[in-house]
């Protein structure tokens, strides 16, 4: 009876060891999810005040134009990239991030052009406006991290043994990681 007792015991410290893979699964996958809510948050932040952004620029004599239509256009391209949790794959979150890039790129040349414009840079408006969009863009930088850095625990604890062996009849597999712009990686030019 003894060893009856001893076997069932063992037994219920394997299912529940066994179960425990599939709770940490689901566990960071939802953690995975969301944080990826947050990613989103803080794009859509960004996404927000940038028809606040153009309109105050808009005021500006003799704005160039191209940039303001060029900035537009890359935010109407960032908010049509749509991606859910359950596609995080690499290549979705590349175009994700291409189309997120283009729109960075357009309100770093939005902000530099504007430094001709003396009257312009004086503005409470545009100041208040430029303040707030260098601290989303340091929003979406920490949480981006943030979402590396959970993905990097999910999709290591999915590939490590028992946990392989059930990931995929559970229908858990890896997800993408935010990357460096190729852009990113030639340092810039620096000339005085």
């Amino acid at each position: 009876m003894k060893r009856f007792l001893l076997y069932l015991f063992g037994m219920m410290v394997l299912l529940t060891q066994s179960s425990c893979g599939y709770n940490g699964m689901v566990s960071r996958d939802e953690a995975v999810k969301a944080q990826w809510g947050n990613v989103q948050n803080a794009y859509q932040r960004r996404a927000d005040l940038i028809p606040n952004l153009v309109n105050t620029v808009k005021g500006a004599a003799n704005f160039e134009q191209s940039t303001l239509t060029g900035v537009i256009e890359a935010r109407a391209k960032a908010t049509s990239v749509q991606l859910s949790a359950d596609q995080l794959t690499p290549e979705n979150i590349q175009k994700f991030q291409a189309a997120q890039s283009q729109l960075s790129s357009g309100l770093g040349r939005l902000l530099a052009v504007s430094e001709n414009y003396p009257e312009l840079k004086a503005n409470a408006n545009f100041q208040e406006l430029q303040a707030q969009i260098e601290g989303t863009e340091n929003r979406i930088n920490v949480e981006r991290n943030k979402f590396n850095n959970i993905t990097n625990d999910y999709n290591g604890f999915i590939r490590q043994f028992p946990n392989n062996l059930f990931a995929g009849v559970f229908g858990f597999s890896a997800k993408g990681y935010f990357e460096a712009d190729a852009a990113s990686q030639k340092a810039p030019t620096v000339q005085f």
